[in-house]
């Protein structure tokens, strides 16, 4: 088994992080390095398997620090598994990779990281859900997971009261392991493949999950809502905390204002409400 580690300054992070989920949408490590100051994210995969790099040095014009590429120890199974911790959520949401005991306490959210991107424990993730949890649920009660890689939002979603709940994702591998994590859950999630940037008006619902990077953030905003319906009530994350003011104001010409606004490390979220 290989790992390839993609190191970065932090103020470059989000764009080597949009190119590398376009190569290997199935997920990847992140690291802090020297203080914070350096983030890696890595990958996993047998020799050959293994993404090209050429697009993500091109993406941030030198910027780049460092490709490293290291054969991972005959152990790296249970390295892995010790790097996906379960998390608390608002005192709500018990959060764990299959291999992890449930808790009574908690409604419990089951999800395999080595499927799809999002397992919850990432800032943009679990900002998403907490702001989530503190909501009431109001009727109508549908959901969209615009992005929902490994459905944890859509799931977390139903599994907290909302209905009925949807996700659209542009890749395949997405699709599928938010269907399967669904299922290994007891909720129902219709999940179906499509571009948000090639897509036209993004699909709608009474509240919209957004749990994406600036960029498709920005081409959500530009295309609108498909019937020209903006949501009720918009959760928009992924975004870096300088891009917060920049992502409210692309969704203000919808009538969507912001109420709230969560940051964790150098990542913030958004809550945004319709007022016409």
């Amino acid at each position: 088994m290989i790992r390839l580690g993609v190191r970065v300054r932090r103020e470059d992070a989000d764009v080597v992080l949009a190119e590398l989920l376009a190569l290997a949408p199935s997920g990847v490590e992140e690291t802090d390095l020297e203080d914070g100051k350096v983030i890696e994210y890595a990958v996993y995969g047998a020799p050959g398997e293994l993404p090209d790099l050429p697009d993500v040095e091109a993406a941030v014009g030198g910027a780049l620090v460092e490709v490293v590429t290291t054969e991972v120890a005959d152990d790296w199974a249970d390295r892995w598994r010790a790097f996906h911790q379960p998390i608390e959520i608002a005192g709500r949401l018990y959060v764990r990779p299959p291999w992890e005991p449930a808790r009574t306490d908690l409604m419990d959210l089951v999800i395999d990281p080595g499927q799809a991107f999002g397992t919850g424990a990432h800032h943009t993730t679990r900002l998403c859900l907490e702001l989530l949890a503190q909501e009431d649920v109001p009727s109508p009660a549908g959901v969209m997971d615009l992005g929902c890689g490994s459905g944890v939002l859509a799931i977390a979603a139903a599994k907290l009261g909302w209905g009925p709940v949807a996700g659209v994702d542009h890749e395949l591998e997405s699709v599928r392991a938010t269907a399967d994590n669904a299922v290994a859950n007891g909720v129902d999630v219709s999940v179906e493949r499509f571009d948000l940037i090639r897509g036209g008006p993004a699909p709608t619902a009474p509240l919209v999950l957004a749990n994406l990077l600036r960029p498709l953030l920005l081409c959500v905003a530009r295309a609108g809502f498909q019937d020209g319906a903006a949501p009720e009530l918009l959760i928009a994350s992924g975004l870096l905390a300088r891009e917060a003011d920049e992502i409210a104001d692309a969704f203000a010409r919808h009538g969507l204002r912001e109420t709230d606004r969560r940051q964790s490390a150098e990542w913030a979220a958004l809550v945004l409400r319709r007022t016409v």
